[in-house]
Protein backbone atom coordinates (compact mmCIF):
# COMPACT_ATOMS: atom_id res chain seq x y z
CA UNK A 1 0.00 0.00 0.00
CA UNK A 2 0.99 3.25 -0.76
CA UNK A 3 1.73 5.58 2.31
CA UNK A 4 1.23 9.17 2.63
CA UNK A 5 4.60 10.20 0.99
CA UNK A 6 4.27 7.95 -2.08
CA UNK A 7 0.62 9.50 -2.18
CA UNK A 8 2.64 13.00 -2.43
CA UNK A 9 4.67 11.59 -4.73
CA UNK A 10 1.94 10.24 -6.90
CA UNK A 11 -0.16 13.53 -6.61
CA UNK A 12 0.80 15.58 -9.73
CA UNK A 13 0.40 12.58 -12.25
CA UNK A 14 -2.36 10.81 -10.28
CA UNK A 15 -5.34 12.38 -12.61
CA UNK A 16 -3.86 11.32 -15.78
CA UNK A 17 -2.97 7.41 -14.30
CA UNK A 18 -6.58 7.18 -13.61
CA UNK A 19 -8.08 8.68 -16.99
CA UNK A 20 -5.18 5.95 -19.07
CA UNK A 21 -6.90 3.07 -16.92
CA UNK A 22 -10.56 4.14 -17.07
CA UNK A 23 -10.33 4.67 -21.18
CA UNK A 24 -8.94 1.03 -21.68
CA UNK A 25 -11.57 -0.22 -19.75
CA UNK A 26 -8.88 -1.77 -17.26
CA UNK A 27 -8.56 -2.28 -13.59
CA UNK A 28 -8.51 -0.70 -11.12
CA UNK A 29 -10.22 2.38 -12.92
CA UNK A 30 -12.27 1.05 -15.52
CA UNK A 31 -15.93 2.80 -14.50
CA UNK A 32 -13.88 5.77 -12.74
CA UNK A 33 -15.94 8.98 -14.76
CA UNK A 34 -19.51 6.61 -14.59
CA UNK A 35 -18.93 5.89 -10.79
CA UNK A 36 -17.98 9.68 -9.79
CA UNK A 37 -21.13 10.85 -11.84
CA UNK A 38 -23.33 8.82 -9.87
CA UNK A 39 -22.57 9.71 -6.75
CA UNK A 40 -22.61 13.32 -7.85
CA UNK A 41 -26.04 12.50 -9.29
CA UNK A 42 -27.63 11.12 -5.82
CA UNK A 43 -26.12 14.09 -4.29
CA UNK A 44 -27.73 16.68 -6.51
CA UNK A 45 -31.33 15.25 -5.21
CA UNK A 46 -30.98 17.89 -2.57
CA UNK A 47 -30.04 21.38 -3.57
CA UNK A 48 -28.59 22.39 -0.10
CA UNK A 49 -26.37 19.63 1.46
CA UNK A 50 -23.25 19.49 3.66
CA UNK A 51 -20.98 16.70 2.73
CA UNK A 52 -17.81 15.26 4.25
CA UNK A 53 -15.17 13.60 1.69
CA UNK A 54 -12.78 11.02 3.02
CA UNK A 55 -9.84 10.54 0.90
CA UNK A 56 -10.51 13.18 -1.21
CA UNK A 57 -7.35 13.30 -3.85
CA UNK A 58 -6.97 16.05 -5.79
CA UNK A 59 -10.86 16.82 -5.32
CA UNK A 60 -12.74 15.90 -9.05
CA UNK A 61 -15.67 15.09 -7.51
CA UNK A 62 -15.80 17.53 -4.61
CA UNK A 63 -14.83 19.97 -7.18
CA UNK A 64 -18.03 20.00 -8.94
CA UNK A 65 -20.31 20.28 -6.00
CA UNK A 66 -18.15 22.70 -4.45
CA UNK A 67 -18.65 24.47 -7.72
CA UNK A 68 -22.45 23.70 -7.09
CA UNK A 69 -22.56 25.59 -3.99
CA UNK A 70 -22.36 22.50 -1.28
CA UNK A 71 -20.73 23.28 2.03
CA UNK A 72 -17.23 20.69 1.81
CA UNK A 73 -15.22 18.74 4.56
CA UNK A 74 -12.63 16.86 3.63
CA UNK A 75 -9.87 14.25 4.80
CA UNK A 76 -7.00 13.08 3.17
CA UNK A 77 -3.40 12.21 4.20
CA UNK A 78 -1.68 13.66 1.29
CA UNK A 79 -0.52 17.17 1.70
CA UNK A 80 0.15 17.50 -1.78
CA UNK A 81 -2.75 16.67 -2.68
CA UNK A 82 -4.96 18.42 -0.43
CA UNK A 83 -2.75 21.79 -2.07
CA UNK A 84 -4.11 20.53 -5.24
CA UNK A 85 -7.80 20.68 -3.98
CA UNK A 86 -7.57 23.54 -1.78
CA UNK A 87 -6.67 25.48 -4.99
CA UNK A 88 -9.70 24.50 -6.41
CA UNK A 89 -11.48 25.06 -3.32
CA UNK A 90 -10.22 27.47 -1.20
CA UNK A 91 -13.39 27.80 1.37
CA UNK A 92 -13.69 24.67 2.33
CA UNK A 93 -12.87 22.66 5.37
CA UNK A 94 -9.91 20.86 4.56
CA UNK A 95 -8.02 18.34 6.75
CA UNK A 96 -4.99 16.63 7.26
CA UNK A 97 -5.97 13.15 8.82
CA UNK A 98 -4.97 9.26 8.04
CA UNK A 99 -9.32 7.95 8.67
CA UNK A 100 -6.98 4.67 9.18
CA UNK A 101 -6.89 6.22 12.50
CA UNK A 102 -10.48 7.19 12.43
CA UNK A 103 -11.97 10.34 12.17
CA UNK A 104 -10.00 13.88 12.91
CA UNK A 105 -11.11 16.48 16.25
CA UNK A 106 -12.01 18.63 13.71
CA UNK A 107 -15.50 17.18 12.29
CA UNK A 108 -16.32 15.74 15.65
CA UNK A 109 -19.34 18.37 16.28
CA UNK A 110 -20.26 18.09 12.93
CA UNK A 111 -22.93 16.11 11.31
CA UNK A 112 -23.70 15.25 7.54
CA UNK A 113 -25.86 14.74 5.30
CA UNK A 114 -23.59 12.59 2.82
CA UNK A 115 -20.55 11.07 3.60
CA UNK A 116 -19.02 10.59 0.61
CA UNK A 117 -15.80 8.63 -0.23
CA UNK A 118 -14.36 7.40 -4.20
CA UNK A 119 -11.29 5.01 -4.00
CA UNK A 120 -9.59 5.11 -0.65
CA UNK A 121 -11.51 2.81 1.07
CA UNK A 122 -9.71 -0.61 -0.18
CA UNK A 123 -6.82 0.50 1.64
CA UNK A 124 -9.13 -0.85 5.00
CA UNK A 125 -9.11 -4.47 5.99
CA UNK A 126 -12.90 -5.75 5.89
CA UNK A 127 -13.51 -5.79 9.77
CA UNK A 128 -11.98 -2.31 9.87
CA UNK A 129 -14.20 -1.17 6.80
CA UNK A 130 -17.17 -2.11 8.59
CA UNK A 131 -15.88 -0.54 12.19
CA UNK A 132 -15.48 3.06 9.85
CA UNK A 133 -18.33 2.35 8.15
CA UNK A 134 -20.41 2.33 11.78
CA UNK A 135 -18.59 5.35 13.27
CA UNK A 136 -19.89 7.41 9.93
CA UNK A 137 -23.18 6.50 10.36
CA UNK A 138 -22.88 8.95 13.73
CA UNK A 139 -22.17 11.47 11.50
CA UNK A 140 -25.25 11.56 9.45
CA UNK A 141 -28.05 13.72 9.81
CA UNK A 142 -31.69 12.31 9.05
CA UNK A 143 -32.10 10.82 5.80
CA UNK A 144 -28.69 10.89 5.76
CA UNK A 145 -26.27 8.79 3.18
CA UNK A 146 -22.89 7.21 2.82
CA UNK A 147 -21.81 6.68 -0.22
CA UNK A 148 -18.45 4.72 -1.33
CA UNK A 149 -17.45 4.56 -5.14
CA UNK A 150 -14.78 2.45 -5.35
CA UNK A 151 -12.83 -1.15 -6.69
CA UNK A 152 -16.03 -3.54 -5.95
CA UNK A 153 -17.63 -6.37 -7.09
CA UNK A 154 -20.97 -7.82 -6.19
CA UNK A 155 -20.07 -11.51 -5.31
CA UNK A 156 -16.38 -12.80 -4.58
CA UNK A 157 -16.54 -14.89 -7.56
CA UNK A 158 -16.27 -11.71 -9.85
CA UNK A 159 -13.81 -10.40 -7.41
CA UNK A 160 -11.51 -13.84 -8.10
CA UNK A 161 -12.38 -13.38 -11.70
CA UNK A 162 -10.73 -10.05 -12.13
CA UNK A 163 -7.70 -11.36 -9.97
CA UNK A 164 -6.89 -13.74 -12.95
CA UNK A 165 -7.77 -11.78 -15.63
CA UNK A 166 -5.52 -9.12 -14.27
CA UNK A 167 -2.99 -11.59 -12.04
CA UNK A 168 0.11 -9.31 -13.25
CA UNK A 169 -1.38 -5.65 -12.02
CA UNK A 170 -3.41 -7.00 -8.78
CA UNK A 171 -2.93 -5.13 -5.80
CA UNK A 172 -2.84 -7.75 -3.11
CA UNK A 173 -2.06 -4.97 -0.32
CA UNK A 174 -5.57 -3.60 -1.24
CA UNK A 175 -8.49 -5.32 0.28
CA UNK A 176 -11.51 -4.29 -2.68
CA UNK A 177 -15.47 -4.35 -1.55
CA UNK A 178 -17.46 -7.86 -1.96
CA UNK A 179 -21.35 -6.24 -1.74
CA UNK A 180 -22.32 -9.62 -0.74
CA UNK A 181 -20.25 -9.58 2.07
CA UNK A 182 -20.51 -6.38 3.47
CA UNK A 183 -24.11 -6.80 3.30
CA UNK A 184 -24.08 -9.50 5.45
CA UNK A 185 -21.80 -8.11 8.09
CA UNK A 186 -24.10 -4.78 8.17
CA UNK A 187 -27.29 -6.49 7.94
CA UNK A 188 -29.13 -3.79 9.83
CA UNK A 189 -28.27 -1.06 7.97
CA UNK A 190 -30.33 -0.08 4.69
CA UNK A 191 -27.62 -0.94 1.61
CA UNK A 192 -27.82 -1.29 -1.57
CA UNK A 193 -25.10 -1.89 -4.71
CA UNK A 194 -24.37 -0.36 -8.48
CA UNK A 195 -22.83 -2.14 -10.29
CA UNK A 196 -20.60 0.50 -12.82
CA UNK A 197 -17.89 -1.66 -14.86
CA UNK A 198 -16.46 -5.14 -13.95
CA UNK A 199 -14.26 -3.86 -11.34
CA UNK A 200 -16.02 -0.82 -9.54
CA UNK A 201 -19.46 0.15 -8.04
CA UNK A 202 -21.48 2.46 -5.87
CA UNK A 203 -22.23 1.13 -2.46
CA UNK A 204 -25.25 3.26 -0.50
CA UNK A 205 -25.52 3.07 3.27
CA UNK A 206 -29.04 4.81 4.37
CA UNK A 207 -29.59 5.55 8.15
Amino acid sequence: MLDNKGFDLWADGYDKSVQLSEENDEYPFAGYKDVLNTIYNIVHKREKAKILDIGFGTGILTKKLYDDGYEIYGIDFSQKMIEIAKEKMPLASLIKYDFSKGLPEEIKDNSFDYIISTYAMHHLEDEEKNEFIEKLENYLNKDGKIIIGDIAFKTRELLEKCKTNYNEYWDEEEVYFVFEELKESLFDKNINFIEISHCSGVIQISK
